[in-house]
């Protein structure tokens, strides 16, 4: 009832913003001012209450997370039997002399339980629950926490790199990854303050040892010199008092210790405690029965408690067979066989001509797991998330994939058809999950060796349980899904204006007309397809169409006075340039810029005039000079952190976009005309012959 009404009481109190002043105050008053044996009987009962609630908590928490406040609790409990052995010891070394009553009856009952009767036994059973505080628990949970504090540290890049991974292949929308980042560094900040805290556990743990001596050394002074006790009284009094003042503090200690070892020694998983041990250790019956047969033939054995021994192999055995029976009851439920029933042939017709996919993902016959549902593929679902992430970024709708198995493809093979033209393929193993090296790792892992199939890095397809392994070292771990989803994400964004249609474009007008019906009227002036072949310039140069408005006003108004596809590209990417240096800096004041000497321009000026078909067709040097330093000064501008953007007139723009496009993967070409006016321009290079 004290401990209920006691935290009834704080519950109230810190609603009102006052809980935790008020604890520290009385916490320190304790250290300062005497307590009477009464009140010491409250505080230390409070103690081993709040010590057991604690433990508790820990055990049924999910993940330690779940108990994010733990290294805070674990401090401030500390403190507290920190001040209470001060007050006990204070009234111990006072009032000891008056008898065992002196400190209150739960020192005086805890001090006569673990004597009985021989305070030499007493003592040495205190001194050994110290030492397994001391060296057992407190240390290695100090250990482990500062293993666990740096191990994580040193994954949070690659668990970064690995939420933007899922969010840019469509698996996770911004909100689902802002929670994860946000998860990842209280992660990273919980173990740091649990390395923090365990210091604190285990200088308790040295000052109960002193706080110990202290007690029954300075009693026994105290005792025979200043209150003229006998020696034998006052080392019976003051061990009594010394060891139960002592059980009362280690005993909450001991607790508290064991609560932080089980906390930073937890997986996180969608189990409690007890959950996970008996799924993970009472799960396999092969284990369960060698164990039943060990301790039979020890039971068998002359001189052994053979009733003890065989009665507990008779239980394990009929556990592994229960065990053995469940799992093998479960593997018997199997789906139904539907057999074909033969039909005759019919007359081949029209409808046999089956059209092409638009988009196609093959797999091999290993892989089939990942797409298949009814065997927990997640592939369907995050394919579906790829399609509306680029249907949202693009600004129209990704055409469906369709999915097939492929007895031709390589078993742990897949490809991606783009109109039933080959545009990726690579292997993958369901099994395992990919280790990408972002270009910085601080060791390397084992496994079977790869490239990322969507960006070409270095990988290693590693075995699921070295994925925590792998991202302390600085790897970016992916599972094969997500590696399938990321490489068709990055072909259908590279494709896009491909994807895009007649009918894709008529789909557009009309959600536009309901808007804007007399701006879609205007443009049917337009030739057949000048607006498609527009929209597929812009795509191909990865430019969005979401802003389809003014890219439709753009052209109603320029086609009067040209309606060269290439001439109106250029004025509707004028007119999106905000959105396109938006999508390339954020809203970031300067923009970054490659420029070329003016000789050089002026070389390139003077080849484009003289082209027969718009191509500048570059001398073979100067092509590859030009190459190179484009290559060299874009990847100064990654190395820094920045966007590499190419900035040229408007008249070799389209050119040298093909050019770099070819070459050079994430440059940006823009033209002096595509810099918004609330932008500042820095040069950061200037490419010469």
């Amino acid at each position: 009832m004290a401990t209920a009404s006691a935290t009834l009481s704080f519950q109230t109190l810190a609603r009102a913003g006052l809980g935790a002043p008020i604890l520290l105050v009385m916490m320190l008053s304790m250290m300062v001012l005497p307590l009477p044996p009464i009140l010491l009987d409250i505080l230390f009962s409070f103690n081993i209450s709040l010590a057991l609630i604690v433990l508790l908590v820990v055990v049924y928490s999910s993940r330690p997370l779940d108990f994010a406040v733990f290294p805070t609790v674990l401090l401030v409990t500390t403190l507290l039997r920190l001040a209470l052995n001060v007050a006990s010891t204070r009234v111990v070394l006072l009032e000891g002399h008056t008898g065992t009553d002196a400190a209150g009856q739960v020192i005086r009952a805890f001090g006569d339980f673990v004597v009985g009767g021989n305070y030499t036994v007493g003592l040495v059973v205190f001194f050994i629950l110290v030492l397994i505080n001391f060296v057992v628990v407190t240390k290695g949970a100090g250990r482990i926490s500062e293993v666990s504090a740096r191990f994580t540290l040193d994954a949070m890049p690659g668990k970064q790199m690995a939420v933007d991974a899922d969010l840019n292949a469509g698996l996770i929308n911004q909100e689902q990854a802002r929670l994860r980042r946000t998860e990842i560094t209280d992660e990273a900040d919980f173990y740091g303050a649990m390395d923090g805290a365990s210091k604190f556990v285990r200088g308790d743990a040295v000052a109960g040892i002193l706080i110990l001596f202290i007690n029954l050394i300075g009693g026994l002074f105290i005792g025979v010199f200043q209150h003229d006790l006998s020696f034998a009284d006052a080392a019976q009094v003051y061990a009594l008092l010394t060891i139960g003042d002592g059980l009362v503090a280690q005993i909450p200690a001991l607790v508290l210790s064991s609560s932080a070892a089980i906390m930073v020694t937890r997986v996180s998983t969608a189990q409690d405690m007890g959950s996970q041990i008996i799924s993970q250790m009472f799960s396999s019956p092969q284990a369960l029965a060698v164990t039943a047969g060990v301790i039979g033939m020890i039971g068998i054995i002359p001189g052994m408690p053979n009733v003890a021994f065989l009665t507990l192999a008779a239980a394990t055995g009929g556990a592994a067979y229960m065990v053995y029976s469940r799992q093998r009851l479960a593997q018997d439920v199997a789906a139904p066989v539907v057999k074909k029933e033969a039909t005759a042939p019919v007359e081949l017709g029209w409808d046999d001509v089956a059209p092409l996919d638009m988009i196609g993902l093959e797999v091999g016959y290993r892989l089939i797991p990942l797409v298949d549902v009814n065997q927990g593929g997640q592939l369907m679902a995050r394919i579906k998330g790829v399609r509306k992430k680029l249907s949202q970024e693009l600004g129209f709708l990704i055409p469906p994939v369709h999915i097939r198995d492929n007895l031709e493809l390589g078993a742990n093979n897949y490809r991606i058809t783009l109109a039933g033209v080959i545009a990726g393929e690579a292997e993958v193993y369901s099994e395992r999950e990919l280790a990408i090296n972002p270009g910085k790792v601080f060791g390397t892992v084992t496994g079977i060796p790869g490239k990322d199939p969507a960006f070409g890095l270095e990988a290693v397809w590693i075995e699921a349980g070295q994925r925590d392994q792998a991202q302390t070292l600085g790897y970016t771990v992916v599972d094969s899904g997500t590696v399938v989803a990321t490489h068709l994400s990055q072909l259908l964004q590279k494709y896009a204006h491909e994807l895009l249609g007649r009918e894709e474009v008529q789909q557009l007008l009309d959600n536009l007309a309901k808007t804007a019906p007399k701006l879609v009227e205007d443009l049917k002036t337009l030739p057949p397809g000048l607006a498609l072949k527009v929209l597929q310039n812009l795509l191909e140069e990865g430019v969005p169409i979401r802003d389809i408005r003014s890219i439709a006003e753009t052209l109603a108004a320029q086609s009067a006075t040209s309606q060269d596809p290439a001439i109106l590209t250029a004025a509707v990417r004028i007119r999106l340039a905000r959105a396109i240096v938006q999508d390339i800096i954020g809203t970031a004041p300067e923009l970054p810029v490659i420029t070329l000497d003016p000789a050089l321009e002026q070389i390139l000026q003077q080849a484009l005039q003289a082209a027969d078909e718009g191509s500048p067709g570059f001398e073979p040097g100067l092509a590859d000079r030009l190459h190179k330093s484009l290559r060299e000064s874009a990847q100064r501008q990654e190395a820094t952190g920045q966007p590499a953007v190419l900035l040229v007139a408007a008249s070799l723009r389209p050119v040298l976009a093909r050019f770099v496009g070819q070459i050079i993967s994430g440059m940006h070409v823009l033209s002096f005309n595509e810099v918004p006016d609330n932008k500042q321009i820095k040069i950061v290079a200037t490419v010469g012959q």
